[in-house]
């Protein structure tokens, strides 16, 4: 098909959106694979932030507050009640992947990172669990689930791979397929010194520049969501879900309306 000729001005209009298009995925494919290499490097000290040990010890009525959050989110989880073929999604250490392995039928955990599915191998002890390592903003699933589980993985994808993200896991399902998700959620109560990551040196719209022990830096994307706002973005999106948060986890469920 022949291109239409156009004025000048147009033309360079058109050449000129395009280039900047092509700045902004060069720039979000560069800040994804930083992400990428930021939790390959910290790995081997992921689960200090699970367990408010190392740098995020914020003594023990903080540790206490946390765990009975985290309780009330494992409650929502038992009930959601995993079972069947199951999908994790960026699986990492395997802290939740444990608690999958108890009552999934089949298990298969995919995670860009070999290091954290090697730590998330030995914790989980489940010789027959899948591990893939692979891009998920590239991987396409060759089964289908009746659940797919994702943690802290969310709030690292870019709102404008939202739409395509969402899309990969409805791909994801079975017939009857459900998901079970779990976040980061802002306390703004909580002094930002009392909570703060201390691997997070400066904080940006939906990201973090963020500096590791040896002093690498690395850029994260980091979208926080309220249980309102991504409700609503899922049912424009054309899913059902119920999204709730406590003061530091937002969790929910959800699957295709």
């Amino acid at each position: 098909m022949c291109r239409p000729i156009l004025p000048p001005d147009q033309e360079h209009r058109d050449v000129t959106a395009d280039e900047n298009r092509e700045t902004v995925l060069v720039e979000e494919e560069e800040l994804v694979a930083d992400q990428v290499a930021y939790y390959r490097a910290r790995a081997p000290i992921y689960d200090q932030w699970w367990q408010r040990s190392g740098a995020y010890d914020r003594g023990p009525e903080m540790h206490g507050e946390w765990n009975r959050q985290l309780d009330q989110v494992e409650e929502e989880l038992r009930a959601f009640s995993v079972r069947g073929n199951v999908l994790e999604l960026a699986g990492g250490t395997g802290w939740w992947t444990e608690r999958l392995a108890q009552s999934a039928d089949q298990l298969t955990v995919v995670d860009s990172s070999p290091e954290v599915l090697e730590i998330n191998r030995k914790r989980t002890a489940r010789v027959d669990v899948e591990y893939i390592v692979a891009d998920l903003f590239a991987w396409m699933p060759t089964s289908r689930y009746d659940v797919v589980f994702f943690s802290f993985w969310l709030s690292h994808v870019p709102r404008q791979r939202c739409t395509a993200f969402w899309s990969m896991v409805q791909s994801c399902l079975a017939p009857g397929g459900r998901v079970f998700l779990i976040d980061n959620h802002s306390d703004p109560d909580i002094p930002e010194s009392d909570f703060q990551d201390p691997y997070v040196i400066h904080y940006e719209p939906d990201r973090h520049i963020r500096r590791l022990d040896d002093g690498r830096e690395y850029r994260v994307v980091k979208v926080m969501y309220e249980p309102d706002e991504l409700a609503r973005q899922l049912t424009d999106l054309g899913w059902a879900a119920d999204i709730k948060a406590t003061r530091w986890f937002l969790y929910g469920a959800a699957h295709p309306g």
